[in-house]
């Protein structure tokens, strides 16, 4: 049995889909549904055996109802993702604790574990962004949902967790099964709504003057190529942490004109002013380098960005289909 938390998510469900795709789905999914979203529905096409709620979870896992389980392993993407979240105890019993009392039960129980954690780590990228756990000490996160993943990744280190536990930073994952991340929507998404239903999107001016409007940069990562780096390295039994990215540095103008290009329509950018609040938090340079998951034996090719937005828009979007329902 693989259990999945988040697995509801935009990265858990595709982490279902592409265990499905390769033969497997005795898969105990582990999500907090509840009734503002239709994350729901990022579940129905997928092949699962059982679901749990997220708090009915973790109080089994401490009643020690998974003792003696055969668990072959498990993927934990179950988190808070939004970087605009100011509450932190919620961000610290969701994103630290839960994941500390996860690698505990596998650590004692020799389980295979493989767990989100976040490109936001990095903060303004001044200690750069390679995915090196010796200088996980300098890294100094820009908001509290960064803070709480490096707060894990501190703990395991000093554990001597990072051995067999193994970690992924995420950089900007977009793709099918998002819709019910409210405003962490990606900006793909966002340019799909937006060039649809006004002909235009709208970005972030720059307030840096090295950097153009729309020019900043960010690792763009199309989630089916995500979740076959998280399965490669779940099945390398290495551990460590790992950048799940493409290796690139690309602009949100590249970004936009490829959505326009995928609905074919002709570009129309507006640049609208930053919120006060984000102006002091906010990357204007992220990339996530793979060289060390490259040098783990992953060779699969980065899909290029426009042929992935092209995929996501005209797959799934203009289809209103997810993953599963190809």
């Amino acid at each position: 049995m693989f259990i999945v938390t988040g697995g509801a998510g935009l990265i858990g469900s595709a982490m279902i889909w592409q265990l499905n795709r390769a033969g497997t789905d005795d898969i105990l999914v582990v999500d907090h549904l509840g009734n503002t979203t239709d994350k729901w529905k990022n579940l129905a096409p997928l092949k699962f055996d059982d679901y749990m709620e997220k708090q009915e979870f973790r109080e089994a896992l401490r009643a020690g109802k998974f003792a003696g389980c055969r668990i072959d392993g498990i993927i934990h993407l179950g988190a808070c993702s939004a970087t605009t979240e100011r509450d932190a105890s919620y961000l610290i019993d969701n994103n630290f604790r839960y994941t500390a009392e996860l690698a505990e039960f596998c650590t004692a129980n020799h389980i295979r574990m493989v767990y989100a954690s976040s490109c936001a780590t990095y903060g303004d990228g001044a200690n750069g962004y390679a995915d090196d756990e010796s200088s996980l000490e300098k890294l100094r996160p820009l908001n509290m949902y960064g803070y709480s993943k490096q707060m894990f990744d501190l703990w395991a280190k000093r554990r001597g967790m990072l051995k067999s536990i193994a970690g992924c930073k995420f950089s900007n994952v977009y793709g099918p099964n998002e819709a019910h991340k409210g405003n962490m929507r990606s900006v793909v998404m966002r340019s799909w709504e937006q060039i649809t239903t006004a002909g235009k999107m709208q970005l972030f001016r720059s307030y840096k003057k090295e950097y153009a409007d729309g020019e900043q940069l960010r690792d763009f990562r199309y989630v089916k190529d995500a979740v076959k780096m998280v399965q490669f390295l779940f099945n390398s039994g290495a551990g460590g942490i790992y950048n799940i990215g493409s290796g690139k540095a690309e602009s949100w103008n590249k970004l936009v004109n490829a959505a326009f290009a995928a609905l074919d329509k002709p570009v129309n950018i507006e640049y609208i002013d930053m919120p006060e609040s984000l102006r002091d938090r906010y990357q204007y340079y992220t990339i996530a380098e793979i060289g060390k998951l490259r040098a783990l034996g992953y060779d699969a090719p980065v899909t290029p960005l426009a042929d992935a937005v092209k995929d996501y828009l005209q797959n799934y979007l203009n289809e209103d289909k997810h993953l599963g329902d190809e």
